[in-house]
């Protein structure tokens, strides 16, 4: 498990190679480039708990703990970090609200249990039922709906302090466009940066709280609570956890020439495990991360020594309370303005599935999957069954699940469906900043 062979001279990288997860540089390089995955995830990975009030420190804790249970799981055979999901983000604030945040994290903890046995359920029969249950149209609206379901919640940060939210909004797109490399994939951050310091000068933070707090010490800790009638809220961010595990595996095996199709049943059941494990004690939900895939595009290192670097670095940052203090500081203001980019990307992600899946919209059952889907979350149509809350994410996945396969079925039957060809393949877009 901890033994790598050495790429080399263990300093250079030839122009025609790349360092393989078995391999691994020089320490020293090893640790340099762990130290950039912690960048890299750091500005997605603290956002999420900042949006749903869970504690920071707790979420960076067992985003390490996490990724390194993944390493362990997958015998270091698939290079990943275990950054938070925004996929929960709805869910979450909509349970919070209803309830509490031990109810949140409930509904997180039993995701990531289902999550962990689908994933054993793929490691046995594989993913090609994948494609036929969620075809491109129906992933692709189940995302964008996730997306910009939460365009209320952005607006009314960005309401705050509007001066604000448009520094950080214009600084994470500026960012983003004059920044080439590591820089430009972690635009999201330096656009907070930007509107923190702006904010500063605005007097909207307050630093008592930091001053406070102590430099060592032991996160936050909380403890989830089971209601039944807020789970179904939670059960579509399951169909997305999974097309983006997969569509991650997929993306690492062509970067690195290997077929890992056979490691997504692994795959998911580790990001299953360790959402699990951290919302047992108040930490974010976990996913793989396209920001740190980008950073071994980048570097053309897929060593899977430096995930481990990068994981120890990120449980030791959240043994520092004072941390998590400063960044509960950043102001809504700033929220308001990288949400804005955030929750459109997510939804933009849906809409680049139907790009790639080559989605064809002449087609009836595809305008009327998407469409209503969309109109559904956006609206957020809620109902209430039986003490069941159904809010308009899941009852866009069960509209955009039940149009389609209703509308495929009786068109084929009718004559009034032509046969299409295979499901393509989806790869989603990776990761959660700008840079994919």
């Amino acid at each position: 498990m901890f033994r790598w062979s050495l790429h080399g001279d263990g300093r250079t990288i030839a122009a025609d190679e790349i360092v393989l997860p078995e391999e691994r540089l020089a320490w020293p390089l090893t640790i340099g480039i762990g130290a950039q995955h912690v960048i890299a995830m750091f500005g997605a990975t603290f956002l999420v708990p900042l949006l749903t009030g869970f504690p920071p420190s707790t979420t960076l804790l067992f985003s390490g703990i996490g990724t390194l249970l993944f390493l362990v799981i997958t015998a270091n055979k698939v290079p990943s970090y275990l950054g938070s999901s925004f996929a929960f983000i709805a869910p979450i604030t909509a349970s919070t609200q209803a309830d509490s945040m031990g109810a949140a994290l409930g509904g997180v903890m039993i995701t990531g249990l289902l999550l962990a046995v689908l994933g054993l359920i793929v490691s046995r029969v594989g993913t090609r039922w994948i494609s036929v249950l969620m075809p491109p149209v129906v992933m692709g609206s189940i995302v964008a709906l996730i997306g910009f379901n939460l365009a209320p919640t952005a607006y009314e940060n960005f309401q705050q302090s509007a001066a604000t939210a448009t520094v950080t909004l214009l600084a994470v797109v500026l960012c983003t466009a004059l920044f080439k490399g590591l820089l430009g994939r972690v635009s999201v951050l330096l656009g907070v940066l930007i509107g923190y310091l702006m904010a500063v000068l605005r007097g909207e933070v307050s630093f008592e709280e930091v001053r406070a707090a102590p430099w060592f010490g032991l996160p936050e800790f909380h403890h989830p609570t089971v209601d039944p009638g807020l789970l179904v809220m939670f059960l579509p961010v399951v169909l997305v956890l999974l097309a983006e595990n997969v569509g991650h595996v997929t993306s690492v095996g062509l970067m690195t020439n290997r077929n890992l199709d056979h490691m997504v049943g692994r795959t998911l059941a580790s990001d299953g495990l360790a959402t699990a494990l951290s919302a047992g004690f108040g930490g974010s939900p976990t996913t793989t991360y396209g920001e740190n895939i980008g950073v071994m595009s980048a570097t053309r290192v897929y060593s899977t020594a430096a995930y481990w670097v990068a994981g120890v670095v990120a449980i030791l940052l959240s043994l520092s309370p004072k941390i998590g203090a400063l960044i509960f500081t950043i102001p809504p203001g700033v929220l308001g303005g990288v949400t804005f980019v955030l929750y459109g990307l997510i939804g933009i992600v849906g809409v680049r599935m139907w790009v790639d899946g080559k989605v064809d919209f002449s087609r009836p059952k595809n305008q009327f999957t998407a469409g209503v889907a969309l109109v559904v979350g956006i609206a957020n149509v809620t109902w209430t069954v039986g003490g069941i809350q159904l809010t308009g994410i899941a009852l866009g996945t069960i509209a955009a699940l039940l149009i389609y396969h209703v509308m495929d079925s009786l068109g084929h039957a009718t004559g009034t469906e032509v046969q299409e060809p295979e499901p393509a393949e989806v790869v989603p877009s990776t990761g959660s900043g700008p840079r994919e």
